[in-house]
């Protein structure tokens, strides 16, 4: 007889490497089984590390400027005034090269800077994050403090303060608007079901 089964209230201490499988695994899948989390650990680890959001956000920032840019551009060529007076003297090959190095330019320029703000905002954050342990609106407010101070810096103190302000608020606004959906600090209360134990919410069809 199971000694778990026969002590419920017992807590099961299994050796490293003899846990119990999941349904459908033999011993035979173990070690597959073993790399499998290993690999999932590491990647959890690197996708949780600031240097990853930093990255991630700086890519998607360059992207959505890009993006924008791309966008306005293709809007801006349609003026058939605006066109003709660039564009004055040149021929079809001419004019096509000009619009792509000037659509290229004004992607590059403008997804530089999305870039930057995404990138300074998302490490700044996970480092406040880490240090606070907490997972919350202040540190949208606060990473939205800095990023904007740092942003505007050449500009003088005021200036830097002044941005420092309005990126918080706007950081505020979208975390309460769009992001925050759950209360922070949201804890799973859910009772802890061990391998050997029913879980009293699944009934059975029998």
């Amino acid at each position: 007889m199971d000694p778990f089964k026969k002590y419920p209230c017992q807590i099961p201490i299994w050796a490293p490497g003899k846990e119990p499988l999941p349904p459908g695994f033999t011993e035979e899948d173990r070690g597959a089984l073993a790399q499998q989390q290993k690999f999932q650990d590491m990647m959890a680890m690197g996708m949780e590390s600031c240097a990853v959001k930093t990255v991630m956000a700086g890519t998607m920032g360059f992207g959505i400027g890009a993006f924008f840019s791309l966008m306005s551009a293709s809007f801006a060529y349609e003026d058939p005034l605006l066109r003709q007076r660039s564009q004055a003297g040149m021929n079809t090959t001419q004019k096509a090269s000009q619009i792509f190095r000037e659509m290229g330019r004004g992607m590059y320029t403008s997804g530089r800077g999305f870039g930057k703000v995404g990138a300074l905002f998302a490490g700044i954050e996970c480092v406040i994050e880490g240090y606070r342990a907490k997972n919350d609106i202040w540190n949208s407010v606060s990473s939205g403090f800095l990023a904007g101070g740092v942003l505007a810096r050449t500009s003088g103190p005021k200036a830097a303060f002044g941005g420092g302000l309005a990126f918080a608020a706007f950081s505020a606004i979208i975390d309460l608007a769009f992001l925050r959906r759950e209360p922070a600090e949201y804890a799973f209360t859910s009772p802890t079901f061990f391998p050997n134990q029913t879980n009293p919410d699944i009934r059975s069809e029998d």
